[in-house]
């Protein structure tokens, strides 16, 4: 029933490298400040939330400065990632994030620019038992 998906051998650095990055926001060594968030961030960004709930940049960056404001557990796995490009320094990245007992897939929409690398979309879905 699932697709075999598979990145073409030349996308294979851009996927080590946004594997690097995700789950997003979720690498200090990228920053934790607002500054830091936003500079990640295409200014039209936006998300899905799994809760199928859509927010804004602004909402986001609000909720990611609240949460850095304190120490925090971040006890996360990633896998079964892939990356295609959709248009010329774009690119789709999917992969499985398990957080305890919660499991999605996640998209992000990723851009490279002379800036580095933008975030342009993300969406996070519940995977059913």
């Amino acid at each position: 029933m699932e697709p075999k998906l598979t990145t073409e051998s030349r996308l294979l650095p851009i996927l080590e490298q946004l594997q690097q990055r995700e789950p997003i926001f979720h690498h200090p060594e990228f920053g934790t400040a607002r500054a830091d968030f936003e500079a990640m961030t295409e200014l039209d960004f936006w998300e899905v939330g799994a809760s199928g709930s859509r927010y804004s940049r602004e909402y986001v960056l609000d909720v990611l400065e609240e949460r850095y404001r304190q120490p925090f557990e971040d006890d996360w796995q990633t896998s079964d990632f892939h990356c295609r490009e959709i248009a010329a320094d774009n690119y789709l990245l999917t992969y499985t994030l398990q957080q305890g007992r919660r499991k999605t897939r996640r998209a992000t929409l990723w851009r490279h620019t002379v800036q580095g690398w933008k975030i342009v979309y993300h969406q996070g879905t519940v995977v059913a038992d």
